[in-house]
């Protein structure tokens, strides 16, 4: 079924009100899911949805909580997130470390004990918003096995990174994973085969199968070993930043996802350069690749980002595709 985008952002906003947050509070979160959904990001969007009020519902995600500076050293600072809402705290989070990057050229946002954080994506975009380069990642529970190992000690911890541009901006989101668990549960949803391997069957064999990989959960780093070194680091360089959980002790307080570790990073180029110098450069640089041959007939190339405008459009366009018993469980909220 396809919702429009005023229903859905009015579903939200309904039930988190009545959850205990703020109108305005409600609003903000209520318009970030729907915009993850109209942008075709439906893993951290409407099907997310509903674990999310299960969270609040268990007090892991607190309505009235605010973040907190706890430290800052000059464009440099940490945040504690107290548990809030993770797309209302990372949000912050972005918007001061570009308030920073105004002030310093660039700013440096730690956040600990924040929530997940829904698309990581968003904040990329938040920062080429404000003319500025991008760069932040979260830590998660364990749930994706280091490289030569069965069990699940790794996150999958998404990594975005954001270029500004006049003509579209440039934006990277990825985890750690070939597919992120929202991604794989979302292919599961549609009853579809995930278009490449994405982990590893009660067999030990490699499978597009996301039903076989939610059995086992062990899920297939990108890049094989360099994927899993890169979680690594990422976990570590968050807590170290913010002195908040690594992966390790977020597993340590259960089964389920919360007080996580998160960075955001903004840097101001128009302080180093000519914007519209930089603006052609990066054109002409995206039109070389954009020239490139295509490898399927009729096939087309796309830079990190170009689709978004196409997806948000046409799902503005002819409602947000919602799976019926998804959508049930929100409207009965």
């Amino acid at each position: 079924m396809r919702v429009p985008y005023e229903t859905m952002k009015r579903e939200f906003k309904r039930i988190l009100m009545d959850r205990g947050f703020t109108e305005a509070s409600a609003a903000q979160a209520a318009r970030s899911f729907a915009d993850n959904s109209c942008d075709g990001v439906y893993s951290h969007g409407v099907n997310r949805f509903p674990r999310v009020v299960q969270y609040i519902d268990k007090g892991y995600i607190k309505p009235d909580a605010k973040a907190t500076k706890v430290g800052g050293f000059g464009a440099l600072e940490c945040w504690d997130g107290n548990l809030g809402l993770g797309c209302l705290i990372a949000e912050q989070g972005m918007d001061r470390a570009i308030g920073l990057a105004g002030q310093f050229g660039i700013g440096c946002v730690s956040i600990r004990n924040n929530n997940h954080w829904m698309r990581g994506g968003a904040y990329g975009w938040q920062a080429a918003n404000a003319g500025c380069i991008g760069i932040c990642w979260t830590n998660t529970q364990p749930n994706m096995p280091a490289w030569g190992a069965r069990d699940r000690r790794i996150g999958n911890n998404p990594l975005i990174m954001a270029v500004p541009r006049r003509e579209g901006h440039i934006v990277v989101d990825m985890a750690m994973s070939q597919y992120s668990y929202g991604k794989i549960e979302a292919y599961k949803l549609n009853n579809q085969p995930l278009p490449y391997p994405g982990g590893y069957d009660t067999n030990g064999e490699l499978s597009v199968d996301p039903k076989e990989i939610e059995k086992t959960w062990r899920v297939l780093p990108v890049g094989l070993w360099k994927g899993s070194s890169l979680s690594i680091v990422l976990d570590l360089m968050a807590a170290a930043l913010s002195g908040g959980n690594t992966t390790a002790a977020v597993g340590e307080l259960g089964p389920d996802e919360y007080a996580l570790s998160q960075t955001m990073i903004a840097i101001d180029p128009a302080k180093l350069h000519d914007s519209e110098a930089v603006d052609r450069m990066l054109d002409a640089s995206i039109a070389y690749i954009k020239s490139s041959l295509p490898a399927a007939e009729g096939g087309s190339v796309y830079y990190p980002g170009e689709r978004a405008k196409s997806i948000r459009e046409d799902n503005l366009q002819h409602g947000i595709p919602v799976g019926d018993e998804v959508w049930r469980q929100i409207k009965s909220m």
